[in-house]
């Protein structure tokens, strides 16, 4: 097998004939040992996820311009031994901390099982027949099936058949589903809205447009409104602190102040003026608005996106369809020229494509039984 195109514009310039001779595949698809054995090459069809050491996660909740001041507000205290104080601050920055984490972490671990919940499966021809995979699994020159209604499981290459709509707008902001034909590319994450075409994988995973793009969404780490505020509030304090303190000193030595006094009196007021208890407060109203969307099944990744939609005028959103059991049932049909109702049912279920799942075809047989 020659050097697979692992991009999909790469095989955007290349012939339909070559892009089969350079995955080493054909329209008959892959063999299981094949698959495994490209898998292993490839890895799985995902985007690659950052993972973080949760210590280190939970460290950086300590680390920032208000952290920083309630450490040297423990410091400070711990130097004049006012160990009241000092046990307190320590209470108060642990709590700041622990909550933050415990939150991030909850909602981390139902995002995976959200994930694995809603994990897309994918109609691929391997071993000379049609099976319905987890579409993680699929590697370039799997071939797969498309028709109405699913979301593209990778980059695609599309041959066989005449004709496929698909909703790319997500990807490439078209506002119109774009027509394709044999030949044509289909990225993944785009949505099949009319047609049914079959699909010669060239792309998985961080290779495809989805994942490139996905990679630069994630590189752009946006600054929250709610971050931007505390981090000016954290400066303005700094600020407000070094030069109360300033003033402090210049006055006392003025008047001739015991060098060790006027110390005192400096780490006093700059203990005084860091706000020691607003990370906490903050962490605990916004974990209370947390609590109270889980209540209504919404997860919250972070908790500086509580203030970001607080802070919402007007959200626009596109729902399509309806919410329902995801359950499909046929009713009475109406009989024209058939025998009876169950002769025009097996009729129906006998034209209809098993290995499509459609959600009619599958009512059509669990009715005729002939699922």
């Amino acid at each position: 097998m020659d050097t697979p195109a692992k991009t999909t514009e790469a095989a955007i310039e290349t012939p339909l004939t070559k892009v089969f001779e350079k995955l080493g595949t054909s329209p008959k698809g892959l063999s299981a040992p094949e698959a495994k054995e490209r898998l292993e090459e490839y890895g799985y069809n995902t985007l690659a996820e950052k993972k973080v050491n949760p210590l280190v996660k939970f460290l950086g909740y300590f680390w920032g311009p208000i952290p920083w001041m309630i450490e040297v507000a423990a410091v400070l205290s711990m130097i004049v031994r006012h160990w009241a104080d000092f046990i307190i601050i320590i209470i108060l920055l642990a709590f700041n901390g622990l909550v933050g984490f415990w939150q991030e972490y909850q909602a981390g671990n139902a995002v995976e099982a959200l994930k694995k919940k809603l994990a897309l499966k994918s109609r691929a021809l391997r071993d000379g027949h049609w099976q319905q995979i987890n579409a993680k699994e699929l590697v370039p020159g799997d071939i797969i099936r498309l028709r109405l209604g699913d979301i593209i499981p990778a980059d695609v290459m599309l041959f066989d058949c005449e004709y496929l709509s698909v909703d790319q707008s997500a990807l490439t902001g078209e506002s119109l589903p774009v027509n394709k034909t044999a030949g044509d590319s289909a990225y993944s994450g785009s949505i099949a809205k009319q047609g049914e075409m079959l699909g010669l994988v060239t792309a998985t995973g961080n290779d495809t447009y989805f994942g490139k793009t996905a990679k630069l969404v994630a590189s752009a780490k946006p600054v929250s409104h709610f971050q931007k505020a505390v981090l000016q509030i954290g400066d303005y304090l700094i600020y407000l602190s070094l030069g109360l303190v300033a003033a402090l000193i210049l006055v006392q030595l003025f008047r001739g102040t015991a060098l060790l006094e006027l110390v005192q009196f400096a780490l006093i007021l700059t203990v005084a003026s860091i706000p020691v208890a607003m990370p906490a407060v903050l962490s605990v109203t916004m974990a209370v608005g947390a609590l109270a969307l889980s209540k209504l099944k919404a997860i919250v990744s972070r908790l500086e996106s509580i203030e970001e939609m607080a802070g919402m005028d007007i959200l626009c959103s596109d729902k399509t369809g309806t919410l329902t059991q995801n359950k499909l049932t046929l009713g009475d049909p109406l009989i024209f020229k058939a025998k009876d109702s169950q002769d025009l049912i097996l009729a129906a279920a006998l034209a209809s494509k098993a290995e499509d799942q459609d959600a009619i075809d599958l009512a059509l047989g669990k009715q005729a039984g002939v699922e």
